[in-house]
């Protein structure tokens, strides 16, 4: 009979497996032979008595059974490392694998820092750090976090709130000259620039005192790209709605203008989400309060 680490082992290339898409890639990941790594998996699938995955010429897909299985082995090696941390000591209990989804440009521009941190204090972790805008399928993804800016789209998660972004009307001056405004109706003629993501071509505004309007301006462009989005606003195609985190830079060297200063877009939550479970990895939990930790320090985000 098998030992039950032979058939973590094979459960562990069979994840890695649909993970990489590839057998030669997680062949590679786990310091395995292609042929070695294939093998792993007939055996599995002798064992079980079913097909786990189909190949082809080009890539590999999940069969029905190897998308029921991949949900259980997750679970299964999370087991296992929960029990190898209990019975760990001190910070070399924090180790092992940890996935992360994050925004394209919170992720590039504001949370690396806090994610690379995190690796340096805790060297044994293998970090995996994705940037990705799209909503993604958490268990195919096979990643124990996904950082979402807005609301997260799986009810079969638990989300945790990291905090709220502050948005606001900014033009660059070649588009509005010395031209002041008070209110949302004065800015309503203008070309805007639009995030698709979350507006289009209506926009809701809330004062400082609590009143709203919803304006609904000619779109100029739009895009589903924050960074073509803060090109379009600099280079005077149109009023954008940004985050202050992400033009505070363009607002202290008078490259944009807050058109409205006591008039916000509404703030879009930063989510982190992740797998219930009835305990989990140590170095996710270690991980979730220094995100939060960092995004705290992050300005124009409450």
């Amino acid at each position: 009979m098998s030992k039950p680490l032979d058939r973590l082992t094979l459960l562990e290339s069979f994840v890695r497996i649909s993970d990489r898409g590839s057998i030669s890639a997680a062949a590679r990941d786990l310091g395995l032979s292609q042929a070695s790594a294939s093998r792993q998996l007939k055996e599995l699938e002798t064992r079980l008595g079913t097909q786990l995955i189909r190949r082809t010429t080009h890539s590999l897909a999940l069969t029905q059974s190897g998308q029921a299985l991949l949900r259980d082995a997750r679970e299964l090696l999370a087991g296992w490392e929960n029990l190898q941390e209990r019975h760990s000591e001190g910070d070399q209990a924090v180790r092992g694998p940890l996935k992360v989804v994050a925004p394209v440009a919170l992720g590039q521009l504001q949370l690396a820092d806090i994610a690379l941190d995190f690796q340096l204090r805790y060297p044994q972790i293998s970090l995996t750090w994705e940037l990705e805008d799209q909503p993604i399928r958490f268990a195919e993804v096979g990643c124990d976090c996904w950082i979402k800016v807005g609301p997260v789209p799986d009810d079969t998660l638990i989300v945790r709130e990291l905090g709220r972004v502050e948005r606001m009307l900014v033009a660059s001056p070649g588009l509005v000259g010395a031209r002041s405004f008070a209110k949302p109706d004065e800015v309503a003629g203008l070309p805007f620039a639009a995030l698709t993501a979350f507006e289009g071509a209506r926009i809701p505004l809330t004062s400082s005192r609590g009143r709203r309007h919803e304006l609904k301006p000619r779109v100029a462009i739009a895009t589903n790209n924050i960074f073509a989005l803060q090109r379009a606003a600099l280079k005077g195609v149109g009023v954008a709605v940004l985050p202050r985190w992400f033009v505070q830079k363009d607002l202290d060297e008078g490259r944009l203008l807050d058109l409205l200063p006591k008039w916000r877009a509404a703030r879009l939550t930063i989510n982190a989400a992740f797998l219930p479970a009835r305990r989990q990895p140590q170095r996710l939990s270690l991980f979730l309060a220094a995100l939060a930790r960092g995004v705290e320090s992050i300005p124009g985000i409450e």
